[in-house]
């Protein structure tokens, strides 16, 4: 089951000018977890759940969104394209260098812990609130 968070992503004029009410700069991050490993069964629920409550979560504790997905990519060693299931995380973290070394070893994990070539992930800049705004004064 995904864990679903809302947040705003609006009112941005660029990572650092954030607009009154919009949010603070945040770099959003999209992982793309492919779950197909070569000579061995499909990466499980249970090793999903696992990977997430010992992983990420640990990594993530103010929240995420994990969404179910189906991808396609070519492997440049064999060239050939594959489409497998795939766990995509988003999470929304503070426009900082701390973020993405955070991200980065979520990402060596998963390489390490199921064999994969890559974990995908694509990166934006946005404001960004996950706290009830303040009443204007």
């Amino acid at each position: 089951m995904a864990t679903i968070m809302v947040f705003l992503l609006t009112g941005c004029g660029g990572a650092s000018q954030c607009q009154p009410g919009g949010g603070h700069a945040m770099r959003i991050f999209d992982l793309y977890f492919g779950r197909s490993v070569s000579g061995h069964a499909q990466v499980s629920d249970s090793e999903w759940r696992d990977f997430r409550d010992h992983v990420i979560t640990p990594a993530l504790p103010n929240g995420y969104t994990v969404l179910d997905g189906l991808g396609a990519w070519r492997n440049p060693r064999s060239n050939t394209t594959i489409s497998e299931t795939t766990k995509i995380l988003v999470v929304a973290m503070p426009d900082a260098p701390e973020s993405q070394s955070v991200i980065n070893g979520i990402r060596s994990n998963w390489q390490h812990r199921f064999h994969q070539y890559v974990v995908g992930m694509t990166v934006q800049t946005g404001c960004g609130s996950f706290l009830p705004e303040e009443a204007p004064r």
